[in-house]
């Protein structure tokens, strides 16, 4: 059926479009009208595909309990559909809205429960990113050793799959899981790897966070020159794809080179750094 203003599907992928290019407003009122074709057809599979971009787009505004509402009508009809795979997806999104609002023991049950309907599925590169997700759980909650465990699982899956920037994602996790533990040697090893596997796939943003946790690494271990050095490059990075932390960066970037001044300065005055 299709309504003046379109049909769902198109409506829905004029959303997508529009949500690549970060114009949410306009994204979500194109899936508000395809949410409206849905209901008056009934078709219960296009309704989970509108309801999950409308979750999503949700998840992305900060709107969490509106994205939860609309996950949870897609997993209801995901059940009738008998859609393993997709429960699995949307579970996993549930337990991501919980994790962004700290919720740590109800994302890890959200991420379980995904996780045992992932590997029934056979899914390696979503079995990947889940494990990477109860990582963080296990990181945020101080459980060093399982998040490590939770990192290596997804870094052995995404080398499985040739997942380029999932291997890369893993290495950075486990250092900067190293650095909180403060194993300064192995989180600079870690993160060097991550950096040298963005680096070859041209991946900047990647390359980027690898540096971003050097600069921490190098600023806790007095490599003040690397860590202003690296800084500055994330910087410009920031700068370039107008990243959400840019003023930030900069702010502590200026903090370092003053910090550099001071120590030039007692140095040549004789006085211990």
């Amino acid at each position: 059926m299709t309504l003046r203003n379109g049909s769902s599907e198109e409506l829905n992928y004029r959303g997508n479009t529009l949500f690549s290019q970060g114009r949410y407003t306009d994204a979500y009122v194109c899936y508000a009208k395809a949410l409206e074709c849905d209901r008056m057809t009934g078709d219960r599979r296009a309704l989970v595909a509108t309801l999950g971009n409308l979750g999503n787009i949700c998840a992305v505004s900060g709107r969490r309990e509106a994205a939860h509402a609309h996950y949870q009508e897609v997993l209801e009809l995901q059940k009738t559909l008998g859609d393993e795979r997709g429960i699995g997806t949307t579970l996993a999104n549930l337990g991501n809205l919980r994790a962004d609002a700290g919720e740590w023991d109800r994302a890890r049950a959200y991420y379980l429960e995904a996780l045992d309907l992932i590997i029934k599925t056979g899914d390696i590169e979503a079995e990947a990113v889940l494990s990477s997700d109860l990582g963080l759980v296990a990181r945020e909650t101080g459980k060093f050793g399982e998040a490590i465990e939770y990192y290596e699982r997804s870094l052995e899956l995404m080398r499985r799959v040739g997942n380029q920037g999932g291997m890369a994602d893993a290495w950075r996790m486990i250092g900067r899981t190293f650095l909180i533990q403060e194993r300064f040697d192995d989180a600079i090893a870690c993160c060097l790897t991550s950096q040298s596997i963005a680096e070859r796939s041209r991946d900047e943003l990647r390359t980027g966070g690898a540096r971003y946790v050097l600069v921490q690494c190098y600023e806790e271990t007095g490599r003040l020159r690397e860590a202003e050095a690296l800084l500055e490059q994330v910087v410009q990075m920031d700068k370039k794809y107008g990243l959400p932390k840019l003023d930030e960066n900069v702010r502590r970037l200026s903090a370092l080179r003053a910090r550099l001044v001071d120590t030039d300065a007692q140095r040549h005055q004789g006085i211990p750094t």
